[in-house]
């Protein structure tokens, strides 16, 4: 069931992220890291016979990326928003 609704979480996750929002950073670390707990817990008996790499490592790295970046883009975009708001002529 969990897989099924990345069908509509990864989507808006991509929305929000391509519109600048705060919460498709929020919303991106938390998808990534139950997709990677899924991922393991699904296909652990494998990875515990084979540790080889395979897709389940792939997306444990990219999950260590999207966690690791999250904050940094957190920092940059409050400091993007303070700037925009305090434009004289406002938000765009």
């Amino acid at each position: 069931m969990f897989f099924v609704s990345l069908v509509v979480l990864d989507p808006l996750v991509a929305a929000l992220v391509a519109f600048v929002r705060r919460e498709g950073i929020w919303l991106a670390a938390a998808v990534i890291a139950l997709d990677a707990a899924a991922n393991w817990t699904g296909n652990w008996a494998r990875i515990r016979d084979d540790w080889l790499p395979d897709v389940s490592w792939l997306i444990t790295l990219f999950g260590v990326f999207v966690l690791v970046t999250a904050l940094p883009l957190l920092r940059v975009m409050k400091g993007s928003h303070r700037r925009i708001q305090s434009h004289p002529l406002g938000p765009a």
